[in-house]
């Protein structure tokens, strides 16, 4: 069977995409169904594969006590996507298709109260870079911190499709970015996906 040209190329690719995505939905079924949009940290290993997410709930979301009943949830990152028309397309009988990106994560998540803190720090320090720090609450982070819940989802499973032009021709891949506005996030992801995988 020929691989789809869909599969990201890299062992890097998912990882990059995450980190750079950060908003996920935490999905998951018991006697009601849960979807909560969370900012996740991703755990990577050596290879630059996600092993494992970093987040937290606020305790009040009842998802908590889905997840405590059964600890299984899927972690879906979608970045940006369009419709690509025909119109913008020189080449005779094109079709439209719809450009994307998804990653979702089959998962299992332990909550690990021991680290609101560290939840917290990390967040702030990966969003944002230093410019500010938890401890600027001050008094108030004491009032704010318990009414959080830290939790780790391993990676059981992951899948991807990155559905960027990959197939098409460089005058149509061209054409799509013309009419995307090449500094589009689409547009940039496109690009990057495009570009030679290194052996």
């Amino acid at each position: 069977m020929r691989p789809s040209p869909f599969v990201p190329a890299r062992p890097t690719d998912v990882g990059d995409f995450v980190e750079q995505q950060i908003l996920g939905l935490v999905m998951s079924s018991g006697e009601a169904a849960h979807v909560t949009p969370l900012p996740l940290l991703a755990v990577r290993n050596a290879d630059g594969e996600v092993v494992e997410f970093f987040g937290h709930f606020g305790r009040s979301n009842p998802q908590i006590q889905a997840l405590e009943a059964d600890p299984r949830a899927v972690v879906v990152f979608m970045g940006p996507q369009a419709y690509i028309s025909p119109s913008w397309i020189s080449k005779p009988k094109w079709g439209p298709t719809w450009n994307y990106a998804l990653a979702y994560f089959e998962v299992e998540i332990r909550f690990v109260p021991e680290e609101n803190d560290k939840a917290l720090a990390d967040l702030a320090d990966a969003l944002e870079h230093g410019r500010w720090t938890p401890d600027r609450l001050e008094e108030r982070y004491d009032e704010l911190a318990p009414h959080i819940l830290a939790f780790r989802a391993r990676v059981v499973r992951q899948t991807a499709k990155f559905k960027l032009g990959q197939d098409e021709t460089p005058t149509t891949f061209g054409e799509i970015l013309d009419h995307l506005g090449k500094s589009s996030p689409l547009a940039e992801l496109m690009r990057k996906t495009r570009e030679p995988a290194v052996p």
